[in-house]
């Protein structure tokens, strides 16, 4: 073996440790964070984990070097367990989605780390929420790398418990434990579907490898299954929609986000890490990672899109109407998320895993700055107890406000390319749907910039509103210097459109029909980047945008009188709006209220009326009352026995004198 061949080898077995390194490292930290944290300290916990993440983005880093590079792997690391000729193994697909998802969420993951040093400062599940937000990590970083069906369920149900454990950190509040619990059990739904999905997979093509069933989804386009009896459904457009159904629970589409907002109830930092780069971002990336299947069926696609257009609009002006700041930002992702799906269903998914990639930084920015206020504020989160905090938190202002520039989608920063590249994709897409779809996401750019500089203008502008007794102050650094570095990417990211969308970024890590190329026409079109933001400021959205930047300043710096008497004359409309459409009155009425009817129901029916009354004390009265017949004839008194004893003399005589056969 030459020379050139070992050297070769020895690179796999390096990088290969790299692959190990990139979940396992927050993995240990969790378990030295988790089990050993009293031991250790405060000090110990956020050590241990923070250097954990960071070699985990570090080694991302190089990975996305090196695949950058052209060396891509897709291998098994360990059979897990064999049953006939099927091996489930854990194994990971390193290519250019999962090693950019890589760099991603273990680059938000290390800030919100550090920011958390100062947020939980003084809280006492301090070590506790290190653990967990690290074990969060590695559950995410599972589900990007995976190679198979297998592991993708293991870190998406991985994330969805952490994702229960962290809503609910702070477990003495009773709205935490509610949310925690909604959130968990609105999951259970669309995981329903997801795994139901998987099933269907693993029984039609024999494998949970994606290599596998991604060779085999040409050739199964045509084949149908029987739903319901008698009516034939095309298989993929079945598995796919399962599949998106979970995509609905963890990405917080129409009608399942109702537990997103709630989850504003847990700490700040989780907030953060939930929104941008971990667990709404799944459903997303599992959708892209499954292109090859999505583009079989046109009617999955379609039911994608309407889904997302729906989610994009009408979560964005919810936002209009929230005063928590925590909930306009929480409302921005819904609605941010709704893009996504949006260009996932338009077969634009470079766009929708570029505006993924956009969004985590600024979302991350605007979370980590919103948190910012609330610490200087003692936990105050209403927008109307403040005002005027500009002069106090300079770094806090400035950063906060790139993250709304960014979200507003005003080029040159990162949310402009990423938005204005999937409004595009839309417009030209052929999917069913596509016109409602263009018209929704085009007045969610409007819609957008006013509820986020909304939330500018009523924080930071104005006159303040809060305790003068107790003035607020600039954060420590811990929290600023996070600000920061999100705030670099929130401006820079959206640059690499030209190679990421479209470029030939994600080479065959995304596959997309001919019939569906319209990223590729827009790329035919593509002439740089100042040409790009030149065609931009010409274009309906970003004027859209300057004209909710607008409506917003006149409303809330002008006209403050105006948002209250608007809401007045919008009357029932408004209300509609501001209560979420009432869909958490229905759920609670339907659903709860449903099951606990159902609960009521079998305890009083089943458990104290037939259990309770027929089987434990019906048996109990039936043996009283046989007991009391037999002791008729138990009386002790010889007179009754002879009695008796004629009696059955006389029954016998009879039987064998009249009613006895003759023969």
């Amino acid at each position: 073996m030459g020379s050139g061949a070992l050297a070769w080898i020895d690179k796999m077995i390096a990088m290969k440790t790299l692959y190990l390194l990139v979940p396992f490292a927050p993995l240990a930290g969790s378990i030295v964070a988790g089990l050993f944290g009293r031991a250790i300290g405060r000090a110990g916990a956020h050590t241990v984990t923070i250097l954990s993440v960071l070699v985990s983005f570090l080694a991302s880093c190089v990975i996305f070097a090196d695949v950058l590079n052209g060396n891509t792997w897709n291998g098994s690391v360990y059979t897990w367990l064999t049953s006939g000729a099927t091996r489930i193994e854990i194994g990971f697909q390193i290519d250019r989605l999962s090693a950019l998802m890589m760099v991603v969420v273990s680059f938000v993951s290390l800030m919100v780390h550090v920011y958390t040093i100062g947020y939980m400062a003084e809280d006492p599940g301090y070590q506790r929420f290190f653990s967990y937000i690290s074990l969060f990590t590695f559950s995410m970083l599972m589900l990007v790398m995976a190679n198979n069906f297998l592991q993708l369920f293991f870190g998406w149900e991985g994330v969805g418990l952490m994702s229960y454990l962290l809503i609910g950190f702070w477990f003495k509040r009773p709205s935490a434990i509610f949310a925690s619990l909604k959130a968990f059990l609105v999951n259970r739904v669309g995981d329903f579907g997801f795994v139901l999905g998987i099933a269907l997979i693993f029984a039609h093509f024999g494998s949970l490898d994606y290599a596998a069933v991604f060779a085999q989804a040409p050739a199964a386009a045509g084949k149908t299954i029987e739903v319901f009896h008698g009516a034939p459904w095309l298989l993929l457009s079945v598995i796919c929609i399962c599949l998106f159904v979970g995509a609905m629970g963890k990405s917080a589409q129409f009608p399942l986000h109702v537990w997103l907002p709630d989850s504003m109830e847990g700490p700040t930092p989780i907030s953060a890490l939930i929104h941008a780069a971990t667990m709404v971002t799944a459903g997303i990336f599992m959708v892209a990672r499954m292109s090859p299947l999505f583009e079989q069926s046109q009617t999955a696609l379609s039911v994608v899109l309407v889904i997302g257009a729906i989610t994009a609009l009408f979560m964005a002006l919810i936002a209009l109407t929230q005063y928590d700041i925590k909930r306009v930002v929480a409302y921005s992702t819904l609605s941010q998320l709704g893009y996504m799906s949006v260009a996932l269903g338009a077969s634009a998914y470079s766009a929708a895993i570029f505006h993924l990639m956009t969004h985590a930084f600024f979302k991350a920015l605007l979370f980590l700055a919103a948190g910012s206020v609330i610490i200087a504020l003692h936990h105050e989160q209403d927008m109307r107890r403040m005002g005027g905090l500009k002069k106090y938190m300079p770094w806090t202002y400035w950063t906060l406000l790139i993250g709304a520039i960014s979200s507003a989608g005003i080029p040159p920063f990162a949310g402009f390319f990423s938005k204005d590249a999937i409004i595009e994709a839309v417009k030209l897409s052929q999917t069913p749907g596509a016109t409602f779809a263009w018209l929704a996401v085009a007045s969610t750019v409007f819609v957008t910039a006013a509820y986020t500089f909304r939330l500018v203008f009523m924080a930071f502008h104005g006159e303040p509103k809060f305790d003068p007794a107790h003035p607020p102050h600039e954060s420590p650094r811990v929290v600023t210097v996070p600000l920061v570095l999100l705030a670099i990417p929130s401006i820079g990211s959206g640059w690499w459109i030209g190679s990421v969308v479209f470029g030939d970024y994600f080479g065959s890590s995304i596959a997309v029909s001919a019939a569906h190329g319209n990223v590729a026409k827009m790329a035919e079109e593509y002439q740089g980047l100042w040409n790009y933001m030149a065609h931009g400021v010409t274009a309906l959205p970003f004027w859209l945008a300057i004209a909710g930047i607008a409506t917003a300043y006149y409303l809330y710096r002008v006209r403050t009188d105006l948002p209250k008497q608007i809401a007045m004359r919008l009357g029932p409309l408004y209300a509609l709006v501001e209560r979420k459409y009432g869909f958490d009155e229905l759920y609670q009425w339907l659903f709860a209220g449903g099951a606990r009817l159902i609960g009521n129901g079998f305890w009083k029916g089943g458990d104290e009326r037939t259990i309770d009354g027929v089987f434990v004390n019906g048996s109990a009265r039936l043996v009283g009352w046989f007991s009391g017949v037999v002791r008729l004839f138990q009386t002790g008194f010889i007179y009754q026995y002879a009695f008796v004893m004629i009696f059955g003399v006389l029954l016998v005589m009879t039987w064998f004198l009249f009613l006895a056969p003759k023969g």
